[in-house]
């Protein structure tokens, strides 16, 4: 039998294991349920997008590869190009130009975006199509760029850090900042965002080389070591120092570190060695047979420096560093404006090796290496029809055996007559020559019989004189 005690107890008990049951079923159902869910959740993510991808600003969260397709072939770009929050362009509107073999791509989005959990992450990924409108790529591209260089045309430049000499000392320029687009900076921003339907560019400026740049302590440093160079520039024997912190007071130099620099105080250097040494259109001392000292006008034997093209050389000895030059552009009275001397300072620069023609004694003398080879009676220009022989330093032409020779004279008109030797040393055409149709050689015959300007020589001796003699050889006519 039960007593009144024992009843109570056994009610608490049932009602205990109900309420476990009760417990357990709810447990039950929420795990069922959480294993749906996480079911459901685990096939979402295998097969739809996460929340807050698109692809080339397509957005395409919640669907599956083949429906982002789908919503990828019906986009438009609407080929807006905004730099900031500036519009610059309104293009027109186009397809990005999906295909169905484009979806191998997409998948492959979908691949590298997919996550275990849901992800909420804003995303935006880039896709090139397989059949891609050419208006982006190519029309719209080369708008921008045209757009750009337009307005870069009336907007400041930014101005780059520089170093200059000035005045003999150097000093860096300042840099500052400019607002013109760096064109080829946008365009590389551009291409990144090739199939966007708006194009938003972030400005990017051209930026100035800066004052501690590398560039700029290069620059100083070069124009430093110019300062420091001395030249030694040789003419004939004679050296000369060549400063540059002498001659260069104004200078600068390019990014590539070719030095441009003032040439003023060079040249006039030049000028000035060019007037101590040179011989061109000038007086020559020449001793004559008789030991005589006479002072005669140099006319086609001479020569002086090319100043210009000299300077130029010596710029580019400097920049380079070159320690030695040597002169080398040589001009004068030649054909061709050459000029011919340079190479002999004895006896005055005349040398010692040349033909000295005397009117006054209407006789010839050859010198070879200081000694007396040939000398004879001569017969000169005429001189009553003013057909004289020009006087000078003259310098041989070219030498030619036989010839026949050309020109005219007074009374005579045109002649064409043979001779064995021809030496001639003035362009007007006059030279030394045999003169085998003379009979007149006295002394005096030059003053009405005369050559038509011509040195002419009895046949007996013009072989020798032709032989002794080489082209550019002095010809000293007085």
């Amino acid at each position: 039998m039960e007593t009144s005690l024992q009843r109570p107890v056994q009610e608490v008990s049932r009602q205990k294991a109900k309420s476990s049951g009760k417990w357990k079923l709810i447990t039950a159902s929420i795990l069922i349920f959480i294993g749906i869910l996480a079911a459901a959740v685990a096939y979402y993510q295998t097969t739809r997008f996460n929340a807050n991808v698109s692809i080339n600003g397509v957005m395409v969260n919640g669907l599956t590869a083949e429906q982002a397709l789908d919503e990828l072939k019906t986009a438009t770009l609407k080929n807006v190009v905004y730099i900031g929050q500036q519009q610059i362009i309104d293009g027109k509107d186009t397809k990005i130009g999906f295909a169905d073999e484009d979806l191998s791509g997409v998948k492959e989005i979908f691949n590298n975006q997919q996550t275990y959990i849901p992800s909420f992450k804003k995303k935006d990924y880039s896709l090139n199509p397989g059949n891609p409108d050419a208006f982006r790529s190519h029309e719209l591209k080369k708008q921008l760029e045209d757009k750009l260089l337009t307005m870069n045309k009336s907007l400041q430049a930014p101005k780059d850090a520089d170093v200059v000499l000035k005045e003999g000392k150097i000093t860096v320029l300042n840099s500052a900042a400019g607002k013109q687009y760096d064109v080829a900076g946008l365009l590389k921003e551009y291409d990144q965002q090739a199939y966007s339907s708006e194009v938003r560019l972030n400005p990017v400026y051209f930026q100035p080389i800066k004052e501690d740049s590398a560039i700029i302590k290069n620059k100083e440093q070069r124009l430093q070591a110019l300062l420091q160079q001395t030249i030694d520039y040789k003419v004939q024997d004679q050296t000369y120092a060549l400063k540059a912190s002498d001659l260069i007071k104004s200078a600068t130099v390019s990014n590539d570190m070719k030095i441009t620099f003032d040439q003023e105080d060079l040249k006039n250097k030049l000028t000035e060695i060019n007037n101590t040494q040179s011989t061109l259109n000038k007086d020559f001392k020449f001793k004559t047979h008789s030991g005589s000292v006479i002072t005669i006008k140099g006319k086609g034997y001479g020569w002086a420096l090319d100043v210009e093209k000299e300077a130029a050389r010596m710029m580019e000895a400097f920049e380079k560093g070159e320690k030695s030059v040597s002169a080398s552009n040589i001009h004068g009275n030649g054909w061709n404006n050459e000029g011919y001397g340079y190479e002999t300072t004895a006896n005055n620069g005349i040398g010692n090796t040349y033909a000295e023609v005397s009117i006054k004694e209407q006789r010839i003398w050859v010198y070879k290496n200081g000694k007396l080879v040939v000398t004879t009676n001569v017969v000169t220009g005429n001189h009553n029809t003013r057909e004289d022989t020009s006087p000078g330093v003259w310098y041989i032409l070219f030498k030619k055996s036989p010839s026949i020779l050309k020109g005219s004279r007074v009374g005579s008109g045109e002649y064409a007559v043979p001779v064995n030797y021809w030496v001639p040393f003035t362009n007007s055409g006059q030279g030394i020559h045999d003169a085998s149709w003379r009979s007149n050689w006295s002394s005096n015959a030059y003053i009405g019989a005369g050559s038509g300007g011509c040195v002419n020589v009895p046949p007996s001796v013009m072989k020798a004189i032709y032989t002794n003699l080489t082209t550019y050889d002095p010809v000293v006519v007085y």
